[in-house]
């Protein structure tokens, strides 16, 4: 029986990477379509339109909030560790005050459980609030972060602070492609998150006058420095049509920029044939829903990358593109090579939404 005084649900969601709000969004659909009686706030500093995109229909209140760094990116490939660094260390400057904004609304939205994908923070708010609080991740922090500490002394009491406020959470919902989290106490492991969109091809093609019966090509990037030589490059392959999301667009070129208010992320990828991009936890989790190929770039100085690659070659018809012919944008070469690429070696079980949604309920004490 559902009690008659539900408490709130606290859902805290990192900006580094729409990654974490995909399958943040996966999970809350899936909850408040069980549970809907149960009031969700979604705290984060996302952009208000991609969550929308993402939970049409979902009754979530949303509320500005950032409680972690992340990486200060160049761009969606190059990271700047000094500069996170410094970051970092401001915002646990302000440790205490945000501990102390948080344990305020947390009491006066009377809120029954705390979840975060993946900051620390407002886990030792729920702690010392005395909420029950839970965390979702496949890496955290103090991970990403510890293999700075050798090069740089100065981050080792960012990552001992972050490793302490982790340690507040009561359960860790371990997802697939997980790095080491020995900060948690107890954790459990959950399938992947994620389901497939719905190919809209032929209004993909009216809204953006693209041929359907070309190659249809998705720039998968937040953000991409392309020279007019590199764009010209690209456009100059006749036989594809390349697609891209706002705001990463190329006005006055073919490639197309599609607005995620007219097609969703999950549809466009439902209806292209292949993607390029770097490897992220929520990217890789839609091209193996989806059953997409996806060419791949490195990404510098981010340790999570070594255990995404190994989860690109193990789920996905894959191929390798070097960053200098990304850059080029000499993608000829890379989409012969798809072609030619064989199909994954292992398969990955999916259904985690329903599995994190009901643990979520069982601690809210409604399951």
């Amino acid at each position: 029986m559902v009690p008659m005084n539900l408490k709130g649900l606290a859902y805290y969601v990192t900006a580094h990477g729409y990654g974490h709000g995909v399958r943040s969004a996966d999970i809350l659909r899936t909850f408040c379509a069980e549970y809907p009686n149960v009031p969700v706030t979604v705290v984060t500093d996302l952009p208000a339109d991609f969550l929308r995109s993402r939970l049409k229909n979902v009754p979530v209140r949303l509320r500005e909030g950032s409680f972690d760094v992340g990486m200060v990116q160049l761009d969606s490939v190059r990271v700047d560790v000094p500069a996170t660094l410094e970051k970092v260390r401001e915002l646990h400057g302000r440790r205490e005050t945000l501990i102390a904004q948080e344990v305020e609304f947390l009491q006066l939205q009377d809120i029954g459980l705390v979840v975060c994908d993946i900051p620390a923070i407002p886990l030792a708010a729920a702690k010392r609030a005395g909420v029950p609080c839970i965390a979702v991740g496949n890496f955290s922090w103090d991970w990403i972060y510890e293999e700075f500490v050798e090069t740089d002394g100065k981050w080792r009491e960012q990552v001992e602070l972050l490793k302490h406020d982790y340690a507040s959470a009561d359960l860790l919902l371990k997802l697939p492609f997980s790095a080491e989290m020995s900060a948690f106490a107890r954790s459990e492991p959950v399938p992947m998150l994620s389901s497939p969109g719905c190919a809209k091809r032929e209004e993909i093609a009216r809204l953006y006058a693209a041929d359907v019966d070309r190659r249809w090509v998705l720039i998968s990037f937040t953000s991409l420095e392309w020279s007019a030589d590199a764009i010209k490059n690209v456009c100059a392959i006749e036989a594809c049509e390349f697609f891209s999301v706002l705001p990463l667009a190329w006005p006055e070129s073919r490639i197309h920029a599609v607005d995620r208010r007219q097609i969703s992320f999950f549809d466009l990828m439902a209806s292209v044939d292949v993607l390029v991009s770097k490897p992220g936890y929520g990217l890789i989790s839609e091209c193996i829903a989806n059953g997409k190929p996806l060419i791949y770039v490195d990404r510098t100085n981010f340790r999570e990358y070594a255990v995404l690659e190994r989860a690109v070659r193990k789920y996905l018809r894959q191929c390798h593109i070097s960053a200098s012919d990304l850059y080029a944008g000499r993608l000829e070469a890379s989409l012969a090579d798809i072609d030619a690429a064989g199909n994954p070696p292992e398969r990955m079980e999916a259904g985690g939404d329903k599995v994190v949604a009901d643990k979520l309920a069982e601690y809210l004490g409604i399951n």
